[in-house]
C-alpha cells in the first residue's frame, strides 16, 4: 500500500526532531536577545565589551566576505569593459580627432595674432555659413574627385563657396543647381590651395593627386622644412578659403615639398557646411586707402618728418643727399643735427 502524500509529523521521528531543533533555537535566539537588550540598558559598559568582542570574532569572516564581494564585482567591470572596449575606443578617438581640429585651428590662429601685430590695418573678413547640406555622394574611382550636395541657389550657395566639414576643408562649390550642387573636391588635380604650415607659417600650395591624397608643393625652391605629421592650414592667400581652416597632414617627403593625407575624408563625411567666400582687405586706417604693397625703409623716415613738419606748423625740410666723403662717425651728427655735411 503506498504511503499518504500528506503525513503528520508525529508520524516520523525525524521530523519531530527538526521541528524541536527549531522551536529550540528560536527560544535561545530570543532569551539571547533579551539577555543582551537587558545588558545593553542596566550595563552598558558590559555590553560594549560583549559587542567588542563579537565584531573581533565576525571580523575574519566579514573580512572574507568583503573580499569576495569587491573580487566579484570587480571581475564583472572587467568582463563589461571587455565587451565595451570596442564603443569606448570609437568614442575615445572621435573625441581625439574633435581636439586634434581644436588644437589645429587653436596653433594656427596663435600664428596668425602674431603675424597681425606685424601688419597695420589688417581686416579680415570672416565667411559666414550659407547652408548647411548633406554629402550625398563622392567620386571614389574616377580620376576627376567630385561630390554632390543637397543644397542649391534656392538656399543661397553660390560657385566658388567654400565647403569645410567637421575635421577640415572638403572643397569649394563648382556648379549649382536649383537644390542639389557639384563640388570640387580637394583631392582632384584641378583644385589648388593656398596652405601653410599650422606652427610656424611656412607657404605653400597644395594640390590634388586624384587618389584621396594631395602634393604640397614649396613656393620657394629649396631646403625641404617640412617633417612627417605637420598641418598644413589654409593661409587665406587668393581669397576664397578662409584662412586656419585644417587642410591635410604631412605623410611622406619628397624632393620639392610633401604628400599629405586629407583631414576630412569626403567618403566619412556626412553633413558640410557652405560659407560665403573669403575676401580679405588691407586698409590704412590713416588715409582710408590700400597701402603701398612694398617700400623701402629709407624712405619711411624722410615722409614721417615731413608730416611732422606739417602737423606742427613748420615747413617741410627736404633730406640733404648723401655725401660718399662723410666719415662714420659725422653721420650720426649729421641726422641729429639736419645740417648737411661738407
Amino acid at each position: 500500500m503506498a504511503p499518504p502524500r500528506k503525513r503528520r509529523p508525529g508520524f516520523s521521528r525525524k521530523a519531530q526532531l527538526q521541528i524541536f531543533t527549531g522551536y529550540l533555537l528560536a527560544f535561545t535566539g530570543a532569551f539571547a536577545g533579551l539577555l543582551l537588550l537587558a545588558l545593553s540598558y542596566f550595563d552598558p559598559a558590559a555590553f560594549s565589551a560583549v559587542r567588542s568582542m563579537a565584531a573581533e570574532v565576525t571580523a575574519p569572516p566579514a573580512r572574507l566576505l568583503t573580499g569576495v564581494r569587491v573580487s566579484t564585482q570587480t571581475g564583472w567591470r572587467e568582463v563589461a569593459a571587455y565587451f565595451e572596449a570596442g564603443s569606448k575606443n570609437a568614442r575615445l578617438q572621435r573625441e581625439v580627432e574633435r581636439n586634434r581640429v581644436r588644437l589645429i585651428e587653436a596653433r594656427a590662429l596663435k600664428q596668425e595674432n602674431r603675424e597681425l601685430r606685424r601688419l597695420l590695418g589688417l581686416i579680415k573678413q570672416e565667411g559666414r555659413p550659407v547652408a548647411t547640406a548633406r554629402l550625398i555622394n563622392s567620386s571614389a574611382s574616377s580620376s576627376r574627385r567630385f561630390a554632390t550636395l543637397d543644397v542649391g541657389s534656392r538656399q543661397g550657395v553660390q560657385r566658388s563657396q567654400p565647403v569645410r566639414g567637421q575635421r577640415g576643408l572638403i572643397g569649394r562649390v563648382l556648379e549649382t543647381g536649383p537644390n542639389t550642387s557639384r563640388v570640387l573636391l580637394l583631392s582632384d588635380p584641378e583644385n589648388v590651395v593656398p596652405v601653410r604650415r599650422a606652427r610656424d607659417g611656412v607657404v605653400a600650395f597644395s594640390q590634388g593627386r586624384g587618389d584621396g591624397r594631395v602634393d604640397i608643393k614649396l613656393i620657394d625652391i629649396g631646403i625641404n622644412p617640412f617633417k612627417v605629421g605637420d598641418v598644413m592650414v589654409t593661409s587665406g592667400n587668393g581669397g576664397i578659403y578662409p584662412p586656419n581652416v585644417p587642410v591635410a597632414i604631412i605623410e611622406k617627403l619628397i624632393s620639392d615639398g610633401a604628400i599629405g593625407k586629407l583631414l576630412a575624408n569626403p567618403a566619412g563625411t556626412d553633413f558640410v557646411i557652405v560659407q560665403e567666400m573669403y575676401e580679405p582687405e588691407l586698409v590704412n586706417p590713416e588715409t582710408g586707402s590700400l597701402p603701398p604693397v612694398s617700400a623701402a625703409p629709407a624712405s619711411t623716415a624722410p615722409a614721417r618728418r615731413q608730416q611732422q613738419g606739417q602737423q606742427q606748423g613748420r615747413p617741410a625740410s627736404t633730406p640733404a643727399p648723401a655725401n660718399p666723403q662723410a666719415s662714420p662717425e659725422q653721420a650720426p651728427a649729421a641726422a641729429a643735427t639736419g645740417t648737411p655735411q661738407p
